[in-house]
């Protein structure tokens, strides 16, 4: 591993680079913090595919990336006049400082538990901080991670069950309330020609009804759903992600399967799919 001078060495580096590629490069001169920011997401998802894939290099390599962007907003900014990284380190470091009174100060807790709590408590009280306990999420986090970042907030307040297994009535109730409704939606007109999405313009008034009721208990019940996943610490997005790349593993399977023997998917009954898709899993993908 490297010294801190060599770390330092490094970074003065990156700023260096910044600097001459802002001044001489056509295309980092046009960028903008509006033209930046859908890449940001796009490496930030990179970023945690290395993280779920464990695979060192190339988490290396992503974290370089995702380092850029932040080196780039910077950079960008002081050009304006507003700020510059040294205002970015500067600002982390308070917060890490504040809101870290058990290592710097003379705050005791007992537990990650109660460091997490105080976090919470002591984000509300800053200064140009969130002024509610939500406000700091964004709204464009995905659903799944939305929720579970929103619980776990509230959380911090004390807004939660006071026994984790409290949350399966809960579960249970919203799943049946959902029942209601995907069956008034087989019963009313308009069900049979409905794709995923909103419903056509042809649809029914009443089956227009059905459907956004529908959709409101799905919303709950997966709300319940990842709420559950919480209390048992279970992250309901890493766990999904699993069930997606294990669903992507059998079907290629079922797919490659199918061209070797000549066939086409299309023209295979169900079952005959079935029979491909258990032989895939039995030999654990």
């Amino acid at each position: 591993m490297h010294s801190k001078e060599e770390k330092l060495e490094q970074f003065s580096r990156a700023l260096d680079i910044m600097d001459r590629l802002r001044a001489e490069c056509p295309w980092n001169h046009a960028q903008t913090p509006d033209t930046l920011r859908p890449m940001t997401v796009e490496e930030v998802y990179e970023l945690s595919d290395a993280v779920l894939k464990k695979d060192n290099a190339v988490l290396e390599k992503e974290l370089g990336d995702v380092f850029l962007h932040v080196i780039f907003y910077s950079k960008i900014m002081e050009e304006q006049g507003k700020f510059d990284i040294a205002d970015v380190v500067s600002k982390l470091c308070e917060k890490m400082i504040y809101r870290h009174p058990h290592v710097f100060a003379e705050t005791k807790v007992m537990d990650a538990e109660e460091v997490s709590t105080n976090w919470e408590m002591l984000k509300a009280q800053e200064k140009g901080g969130n002024k509610r306990v939500l406000s700091g999420v964004p709204d464009s986090m995905p659903s799944i991670l939305k929720a579970f970042t929103m619980q776990d907030k509230a959380r911090g307040v004390g807004f939660d069950w006071e026994e984790k297994h409290q949350v399966w009535d809960k579960v249970k109730e919203e799943q049946g309330e959902l029942q209601v409704e995907l069956n008034a939606m087989d019963a009313a007109d308009g069900f049979a020609d409905q794709s995923v999405g909103t419903p056509d313009e042809n649809a029914s008034p009443e089956f227009k009804a059905v459907y956004d009721r529908a959709e409101e208990e799905l919303g709950d019940f997966l709300f319940a759903v990842v709420n559950a996943a919480r209390l048992y610490g279970l992250n309901p997005d890493t766990a999904l992600n699993r069930a997606c790349d294990k669903f992507r593993r059998r079907f290629t399977y079922l797919e490659e399967h199918t061209i070797r023997e000549g066939k086409d998917l299309h023209q295979m009954t169900l079952s005959e799919m079935d029979a491909i898709w258990n032989e895939g899993k039995s030999k654990g993908l």
